[in-house]
């Protein structure tokens, strides 16, 4: 007989072993070292067949353990020790307490998914694990961060493989009663609940579970609730799953469910209202909207809300917006009439203006489709601070959205970069953590060597289980007792699967391959993994093809896919590895936070020149494979063999050699010197600490300041002025420009004089800054690192109502120089001087022409 219904009983614990309920049900314990030696002290047994989830082991151990332990008093003054720990961690003041000024009283951070342990399976990658990562750094931080998402009850599917190499998927049914979670509940003992209008008359209703992680609350919305209709119940099914409808149904509920959720949390707790609201990813972005809508409603003391345009300006003043994919191709995009009728007055947002909602998700000044609503789009133009994860997605940001600030140079957009960083208490092995600097370099290899043969033997025993469910036989495995070796230079690759990683460049010359897995001399092993979409038939090709190579008897020893990379995976498979894979299609990779957790744990990097290795690669934490340029570059085939080849030659000729040169002690300290090298000064550089630390000073402060400065009047006079602005920026113009007397014999240090007279329509000058633009100049004469200076009016107009400004060029560079004057809209709560995406340039028949080229 099967169940018709699926519940939890929770186990009683005696009295004085309450404090391990606490214990259990704070994530800390998934990067706290102490606290999982306390559950796997309880039961050994229990713990591992949890998958380290001491939720699911209390639910498991017998009473009678339980009561043994309620009367061992070494035990008892463990827990108590524990227990008085943790509580010291979330209320003891820590670095965000200590800054000065008034940082923001709480943060809202809004994300699709989130990966803190693989107890909690809500997360499909990168995305998900660099979400999980901010929450645990800014929970060490004490930064008072309320997290966002929702609830999948399958969660990301399992991966498997058919006999034949083809990924298999699997959404096993996850119950909220078995994770380390609790029910948001009003003062009535009854769940609280969110709900959201949909077309026809339906509604979505949604439950709250709450996770701790640490000192942050993550709020998770479930729809799997009975007042749902069937369809609505499947909301939350599955992370990335469905067709358009459901994605957006999970859209809406993610941002505009999650600020209701939210407001209920701090009604409920007494929690403070978030100042700043984090958006990971335009997934989320409809919160911008519900913020608006609350805004638009009448205050409780009878005075008129904010209409739609003061109200974006101060929501926008407090929002904060990250992008994580470099290609169009990665933005949820949907269907403008699908949005107009979820969202308009019989769907959701009833009494918001349903053509201004569509105007913010419009993707045409992207080159985009006129039909289609662009959540990225949305979320810059509801944010007005914005950043990429390394410094080059950065630029490359820059020039992919440069449609939405016209008139600007890329370089000059409000859209910043802070570079990602991984959790280290997370993702540091014990024994490379216990490492001082005075670690010999005996010390240094031994430990290395350790993690290397601890991931041999789990590879083997997920290998054997792998096979087994291919159909295999046990007694035709006995193969895999020999699979890989702890004293053979071992390379791992894991990731999602999408092509730009480019998962098989590694096949691209088998022979090539072998003769380096199977050198007489210096042999390689590598270790792959990874999912590729449900939907990504091209994806599972990939894979399919990988693990046929890997299933030749000629090679199985020295190279394995593991299927079902995952949190649990990842923890063994970066420190035993020696060396971090990367080939990526340069620059589609964002980031790429899978190498900065293989670095903490000494592990060297070869990689193309991609995210965050572009910008702190050294020869001395690993190597850079080259990449085609040129035509090179374009034909997709030779770019690909050229990238192979040099991937080969740099394993051939410098990594594995540097591996096996020994001293007489048997140590290559060449090797041992770069691992060294990786975690004293890389591993700083790869924090999650130091990147939290990076958003609240430069993003969640400057928000802050701006949501406390953007109150009802000020939104409301903000607003007129750029209304008032964008009508007349039509006829304003740079009718002249003087540049010095005679340029001919220009100096270096000559301050030339600057004049220029500028027509402002219905402006006043106090509406505008005049700036002078100066800079090298290439050969097509474009300003190269230009530098701004404003000049100053300089009486009243002329008889054409021309305003005079003047200034000085100051002449710091030889060579061929250049300049230029701009107009630009000038208002003291602007953040940023393209914020309007408005400039006016001289015309090529101003003056002296568009600008003043020196040679």
């Amino acid at each position: 007989m099967k169940a018709i219904r699926r519940f939890t009983v929770r186990p009683v614990l005696p009295d004085p072993l309450r404090p391990l309920a606490d214990l259990a049900c704070n994530l800390r314990w998934s990067w706290h070292d102490p606290t999982r030696a306390l559950f796997e002290s309880v039961d050994p047994e229990g713990v591992r067949d949890a998958d380290g989830d001491p939720v699911r082991a209390l639910g498991a151990i017998d009473s009678g353990r339980l009561a043994a332990l309620a009367a061992d008093p070494d035990f008892l003054a463990r827990l108590r020790a524990a227990a008085e720990d943790l509580d010291r961690y979330l209320t003891e003041p820590r670095w965000y307490q200590r800054q000065p000024g008034e940082p923001p009283a709480a943060v809202a951070y809004f994300s699709p998914e989130f990966g803190i342990t693989a107890a909690l399976p809500q997360y499909s990658g990168g995305l998900g694990i660099l979400a999980g990562d901010h929450l645990k750094a800014a929970s060490d931080l004490g930064v008072p961060l309320i997290a966002v998402g929702l609830l999948y009850r399958h969660g990301y599917f399992r991966q498997s493989l058919s006999r034949d190499g083809w990924q298999q998927e699997h959404y096993p049914v996850l119950d909220p009663g078995e994770l380390p979670l609790s029910l948001l509940r009003e003062p009535d003992g009854g769940p609280a609940r969110v709900t959201l209008a949909l077309p026809g008359g339906r509604s979505l209703h949604a439950h709250v579970w709450v996770a701790r992680v640490g000192r942050v609350p993550l709020l998770l919305l479930d729809s799997d609730v009975e007042e749902n209709a069937p369809g609505e119940r499947e909301v939350t099914d599955r992370l990335y799953g469905g067709g358009s409808e459901h994605r957006l149904l999970q859209e809406m509920l993610l941002g505009i469910g999650g600020v209701r959720a939210l407001r209920t949390y701090c009604r409920l707790t007494g929690t403070p209202a978030p100042e700043v609201f984090h958006t990971n990813e335009g997934h989320a972005g409809f919160l911008g909207l519900e913020r608006i809508r609350e805004l638009a409603e009448p205050a409780a003391d009878g005075r008129p809300g904010l209409d739609f345009d003061a109200a974006l300006e101060a929501v926008r003043a407090g929002t904060v917006f990250t992008t994580h994919t470099p290609v169009p191709a990665g933005i949820d995009r949907f269907d403008r009439a699908l949005v107009a009728r979820h969202l308009g007055e019989d769907g959701a947002l009833p009494g918001l203006d349903t053509g201004r909602i569509l105007a913010l998700g419009d993707e045409t000044p992207l080159g985009g489709e006129p039909g289609v609503f662009n959540m990225a789009a949305m979320g810059l133009r509801l944010a007005r601070r914005a950043n990429g994860v390394s410094t080059l997605h950065g630029h490359v940001s820059r020039a992919m959205f440069a449609g939405l600030w016209p008139g600007f140079d890329p370089e000059e957009l409000p859209l910043t970069s802070v570079t990602n960083g991984v959790h280290a208490p997370t993702w540091t092995a014990p024994e490379v953590a216990a490492l001082g600097p005075e670690a010999t370099d005996r010390e240094l290899w031994e430990v290395r060597r350790t993690l290397r043969e601890r991931l041999v033997l789990d590879v083997r025993q997920r290998l054997r289980a792998s096979w087994r469910q291919r159909g295999a036989a046990a007694a035709e495995l006995g193969w895999t007792d020999s699979v890989l070796d702890p004293d053979v230079l071992t390379i791992g690759f894991a990731r999602r699967v999408p092509s730009y990683k480019r998962l098989t460049l590694m096949l691209r010359d088998k022979e090539r391959l072998r003769s380096l897995l199977l050198h007489p001399e210096r042999p390689v092993q590598l270790v792959v993994a990874g999912k590729a979409h449900p939907a990504d038939e091209g994806g599972k090709r990939l894979v399919q093809e990988l693990v046929r190579f890997a299933d030749d008897p000629r090679v199985r020893h020295r190279i394995v896919f593991l299927p079902d990379y995952g949190m649990g995976m990842a923890r063994g498979l970066y420190p035993g590895c020696d060396v971090w894979l990367n080939n990526p299609l340069r620059p589609l990779e964002a980031c790429g936070t899978s190498g900065m957790k293989a670095a903490l744990n000494g592990c060297l990097n070869l990689s193309v020149l991609d995210g965050w290795w572009d910008e702190w690669f050294e020869p001395d934490f690993g190597w850079a494979i080259p990449t085609a340029d040129g035509a090179a570059a374009l034909d997709e085939e030779r770019r690909d063999d050229l990238e192979a080849a040099a991937l080969y030659e740099l394993i051939e000729r410098r990594v594995a050699p540097r591996f096996y040169d020994r001293g007489a002690d048997g140590v290559p300290a060449d090797w041992t010197a770069m691992v060294r090298r990786t975690l004293t000064d890389l591993g700083p550089k790869v924090l999650a600490d130091r990147m939290v630390q990076e958003y609240v000073e430069r993003l969640y402060v400057p928000a802050a300041e701006a949501h406390r400065a953007l109150g009802p009047d000020a939104a409301r006079e903000l607003a007129a002025w750029k209304a008032r602005v964008r009508a007349a920026w039509p006829k304003v113009s740079v009718d002249h420009v003087e540049v010095g007397d005679d340029l001919r014999d220009a100096e270096l240090g000559a301050t030339p004089a600057v004049r220029v007279r500028v027509a402002l329509g219905d402006l006043l000058p106090e509406d505008v800054e005049v700036q002078v633009v100066t800079g090298r100049v290439d050969a097509d004469d474009r300003l190269l690192s230009p530098r701004t200076a404003v000049l100053k009016p300089a009486g009243g107009p002329d008889l054409d109502g021309r305003h005079p400004y003047t200034g000085a060029l100051s002449l710091d560079h030889t060579g061929p120089f250049g300049c230029t004057v701009r107009v630009l809209p000038s208002h003291p709560l602007l953040s940023h001087p393209a914020e309007l995406g408005l400039a006016t340039l001289p015309s090529e028949t101003t003056g002296e022409g568009a600008g003043v080229l020196l040679r």
